[in-house]
């Protein structure tokens, strides 16, 4: 019969890739000649349903891809913190960031997953008015004036501060002193290196710190980046930064006044010298702001400094680090005063002393 036919037609057209029945269906073309005008109409309509059926089967694969990828979705966001939710996760505000500078600790901390909640600024560009979130400023200590006076006066206060040395005169006079500050115990050798984290057999828990209203959110991405970080109260956080600012002043002081390559090598050959100078400013610190350090502090600099033993010495940004000990004086720090002397009477310094 008609129809017959056109159900034998429909299943060789169909299927005539796999049967390579193309010689068969010619010579059933050709005998059913007469029913052809039928048979394509059948064939067609046959067409259509079968295109129907294949287009509910790819949007069938596509509606479980989609659910795989929101179930991948909220399996991310609860492990992050963001609770269990059959809805899409979205961008929880302390989770979003502007990251002011795209050198090696921006392009760090905006890195992989955070990429898609982060916001990356050159220094020379504006900060949104309407953002949220933390801005963190990853640049040098030098440019920090041209990027708060550029501030919008309602984000001034989500500005985060990851600078080496000694920021709190500086920031006292903007009125940013009670901001988010970090201590960053963190080597990037170069934009886009493996981080080394500054966590040492004294510190398992790590050195890296930070203090402030973002404090918090700032944690959680170098928690979420495999590093470590602490969150310090104000009065924690004081006596860590100048901890930090007695490292980076001692072993590069040291290094550089001995024609030592690294902090590793000047910690190895002028073990004793290292120690004197930060027993020194550890003293004269204590004196000048009345803090008290806890106990260890050439221990844990000692241990830090193994990690990053090939960090290069060198003497810089003076106005921000070194400059702190030698305006206290060479009645406080002696030691520190003489040894900046001896370097730029031998050339070593790129700037004049006061």
């Amino acid at each position: 019969s008609v129809v017959l036919h056109h159900i034998v037609f429909c299943f060789f057209f169909q299927y005539r890739e796999w049967f390579k029945m193309k010689p068969f269906l010619a010579i059933y073309i050709s005998i059913s000649a007469t029913q052809l005008p039928n048979a394509l109409s059948w064939s067609l309509n046959a067409a259509a349903l079968n295109k129907d059926r294949l287009n509910i089967i790819g949007e069938l694969g596509m509606a479980s891809r989609a659910r795989q990828k929101k179930a991948s979705r909220s399996k991310w966001a609860e492990a992050r913190g963001f609770g269990s939710t059959t809805a899409t996760p979205t961008v929880m505000e302390d989770d979003f960031c502007t990251i002011v500078g795209g050198g090696r600790i921006g392009s760090l901390l905006g890195q992989g997953e955070k990429e898609s909640s982060t916001l990356l600024l050159g220094r020379g560009d504006s900060i949104p008015s309407d953002g949220v979130g933390p801005v963190i400023v990853c640049t040098r200590n030098e440019a920090l004036e041209g990027i708060i006076e550029n501030c919008p006066d309602n984000r001034r206060k989500d500005l985060v501060f990851v600078q080496n040395g000694y920021l709190d005169d500086f920031l006292d006079q903007k009125g940013l002193k009670d901001n988010t500050q970090a201590l960053l115990y963190v080597s990037v050798t170069a934009k886009g290196a493996e981080p080394i984290d500054g966590v040492t057999d004294v510190n398992p828990e790590g050195l890296t710190a930070v203090t402030g209203l973002h404090s918090s959110a700032f944690a959680k991405r170098l928690n979420d980046l495999g590093l470590k970080c602490r969150v310090l109260s104000p009065e924690e956080y004081r006596p860590a930064m100048f901890e930090k600012l007695i490292w980076i002043s001692t072993y590069m002081l040291v290094g550089v006044a001995k024609d030592c390559s690294s902090v590793g090598e000047a910690a190895l050959n002028h073990g004793d010298l290292v120690e004197q100078v930060v027993d020194e400013l550890v003293a004269a610190v204590s004196a000048k702001e009345g803090i008290s350090f806890p106990p260890g502090t050439m221990e844990r600099l000692a241990a830090y400094t193994k990690v990053v033993s090939t960090f290069p010495a060198a003497v810089k940004e003076f106005e921000w680090r070194n400059s702190y000990f030698y305006n206290l004086g060479d009645e406080a720090c002696p030691k520190h005063n003489s040894l900046l002397r001896e370097c730029e009477s031998n050339g070593k310094l790129s700037f004049k002393l006061p």
